[in-house]
């Protein structure tokens, strides 16, 4: 479909500064926009592509002053960010919505299926499971007995969701994941070998959460694993037994949390970020990449770094000294040599 800039300023409740009329039927990053495209620029650090950019119209932040002429309509809001969010769901929205059962997936007869529901090919949905209306479950997929899925979640090919799990309504479950497999536990015996601990728990994923692709999430030894509304979870995160991911909260890729671990609301946690078990991260903390949380954070809203993880003030100053080590172990030999020569003429 085809818009004017004056359409998509008035949807935003933007401005338009240039043409009115100019016209957009798709969206590109704005290094790459040609004619009849939509950019968007948000980080100042692409502003010098907008000065290039063959795109039609451009999203910019209210505040934004070219530093020198465009030849593109730009488009001023509150929020560029946000804005492209909103242009981007509704074009999404616009797609075809599948539905409908199809011929070789399985059904049990004591499961309960809502209005509108997709299943995709190969998909299987187990005894007394319950689907909300609207919710589409692409090819391949395994949901277990007694699994609850909320309405007008997705979840796309591949998942599997194990047996008494809890998904809430509007969540977005990636290829790949597997949800309430067995927790690590294990008890170690006097013949050195290890016996399994039954993992009689489930998880729980509440509303509004998107997990992403081969991301493993276990059930509990008792009780449950919890996922609180608004989190989201990036590709190839492990979230072990009973932890507990508070509301709003954001973990990058590769990141692990150990057994039994609570992570407070509005964390943000970036790429490859360990925690052990059995800790409590405050709400608000936000942890660098690599971060290796040793013990409990308990500061709301701190920055932290390193491994084990430190306050990222500290860890920057103490990463300082650390790189002038050599250096300053140089020194101290050559001082030692000194003093040894020194001792020698006394």
């Amino acid at each position: 479909m085809e818009f004017t800039a004056k359409k998509i300023a008035e949807y935003l409740n933007g401005e338009v500064v240039g043409d009115p009329k100019a016209k957009v039927s798709k969206v590109s990053r704005i290094e790459e926009g040609g004619p009849g495209s939509l950019a968007f620029l948000a980080n100042p650090k692409y502003e010098k592509h907008i000065y290039e950019t063959d795109a039609s119209v451009v999203i910019v932040n209210r505040d934004f002053e070219p530093a020198k002429p465009v030849k593109c309509t730009l488009i001023k809001v509150d929020n560029s960010y946000q804005a492209i969010a909103e242009l981007l769901e509704m074009k999404e929205q616009q797609k075809p919505s599948k539905k409908g059962v199809d011929k070789s997936a399985f059904i049990d007869p004591a499961a309960k299926v809502g209005k509108d529901i997709y299943v995709g090919h190969f998909s299987v949905i187990s005894e007394n499971s319950v689907i909300g209306d609207n919710v589409k479950i692409y090819p391949q997929c395994y949901i277990g007995e007694n699994v609850i899925v909320g309405k007008n979640t997705i979840i796309h090919p591949g998942v599997k969701i194990y047996h008494d799990c809890k998904i809430g309504e509007d969540c977005i479950i990636h290829a790949g994941c597997v949800i309430g497999s067995d927790g690590f536990g294990f008890v170690p015996m006097n013949d050195k070998k290890y016996k399994k601990i039954p993992q009689v728990g489930n998880v729980i994923i509440e509303e509004n959460v998107e997990i992403g692709a081969n991301t493993s999430i276990d059930r509990a030894m008792m009780g449950s694993t919890v996922v609180r509304r608004g989190a989201k979870l990036d590709n190839l995160i492990q979230v072990a037994h009973n932890v507990e991911i508070g509301e709003n909260s954001v973990l990058a890729a590769q990141s692990g949390v150990a057994g039994s671990t609570k992570i407070g609301s509005n964390c943000m946690f970036g790429g490859q970020v360990g925690v052990s078990g059995h800790l409590c991260v405050a709400g608000g903390v936000k942890a660098a990449a690599q971060s290796g949380i040793a013990s409990n954070v308990t500061k709301e809203g701190e920055a932290i770094q390193g491994s084990p993880s430190l306050n990222a003030g500290e860890y920057k100053r103490s990463y300082v000294l650390f790189k002038k080590l050599p250096e300053m172990f140089n020194y101290i030999k050559n001082l030692e040599k000194e003093i040894a020569e020194l001792k020698k003429k006394i």
